[in-house]
């Protein structure tokens, strides 16, 4: 699939414009044994103005594959949720790189906006922790800029099923269950092991220094399951969730985090408030995913959250060089 085309099945998650600024290059992660090749992006610092550019039928305000500036630069990964893809937090995306972060955002294989064959497949729960660390391999080792990136200082950014991604990258085990329904009827060997009690290997990378996990999927999470996690997280919970996500559940993790996180509920948001705001035609067209609750901007939030998330990873992370 061509990449500007790719680009057309993320549609809601894109706004039609944005103030921030930033370079902006596609990427293209290896398949990895029986691990499928996936895309995404990356938003960077750089010194050339930004000049919009059509992807699809939308329109970004970046500059399109200018050099990167300076060296030293901490990362942060971007998980997006169910089917969704690596435009649906462009704008946390820019904001973080225009203050100087790089910043890699994926699709999951199987469970993303272009590709939902295996999204209700029990792999999935399984891969996507895995995606993470291939895709922090590929910047440190393949991408064409690893040399300016800071090894040392790596963060996380994931929403609903890239909430339960990260927190698993960090540590979490989750608990599966022998008799698990996404397994009913599938002889797959990762089902196999979960009916005999196994828990299925899992990715954790120790290389992520700092999490933002915003109302995270945590229906295979239990008490037990945050022993392991001692990487300071961000948690951000919608007053009144959805897509399975509730805010007792994500009050619940906020409990068990052996690390006190700085843990935050945005008053009169829903599930989908931490997607960037909709332009006019998604918001007609995906009106579950674009739509709000009376009296919530979800501009004005993300103008809020975006600051907020900065100043979390900068005091995590430390500050990033200046642009030169």
């Amino acid at each position: 699939m061509k990449f500007r085309r790719f680009f057309a099945f993320a549609a809601f998650s894109l706004a039609a414009s944005t103030t921030q600024a930033a370079g902006f290059k596609p990427i293209e992660v290896p398949a990895q044994g029986r691990l499928q090749a996936f895309k995404g992006a990356v938003w960077y610092p750089c010194n050339r103005p930004a000049s919009e550019t059509r992807l699809g039928p939308f329109v970004m305000s970046v500059s399109m594959n200018c050099p990167l500036s300076g060296e030293k630069r901490p990362l942060v990964v971007i998980s997006h949720g169910k089917t969704g893809s690596f435009l649906g937090h462009r704008d946390t995306a820019e904001f973080l790189a225009d203050a100087g972060f790089v910043v890699v955002a994926i699709n999951h294989p199987g469970d993303s906006a272009p590709d939902r064959s295996r999204t209700n497949e029990f792999p999935i729960f399984v891969e996507r922790p895995a995606d993470i660390k291939r895709v922090i391999d590929y910047m440190l080792g393949s991408w064409p800029d690893a040399a300016a990136i800071d090894a040392s200082r790596i963060g996380f950014f994931g929403f609903s099923r890239g909430g339960y991604t990260g927190l698993v990258a960090i540590g979490a085990n989750p608990y599966f269950g022998k008799r698990l329904q996404l397994c009913e009827g599938k002889s797959d060997a990762l089902c196999e092991q979960v009916r005999m009690g196994q828990l299925p290997e899992l990715s954790h990378d120790a290389r992520i220094k700092a999490a933002v996990i915003a109302d995270p999927l945590s229906v295979f999470f239990t008490q037990d399951s945050f022993k392991s996690v001692q990487v300071p997280v961000q948690l951000w919970g919608s007053e009144r969730g959805g897509d399975g996500v509730t805010p007792a559940s994500v009050a619940d993790i906020a409990s068990r985090l052996q690390v006190r996180p700085e843990f935050r509920v945005v008053p009169s948001s829903q599930h989908f408030s931490f997607l960037t705001p909709c332009p006019a035609e998604l918001a007609q067209s995906a009106p579950d995913l674009c739509s709000d609750p009376p009296g919530f901007d979800r501009a004005a939030f993300h103008a809020d959250f975006n600051a907020s998330v900065l100043t979390f990873l900068k005091a995590q992370l430390g500050q990033p060089p200046a642009l030169r």
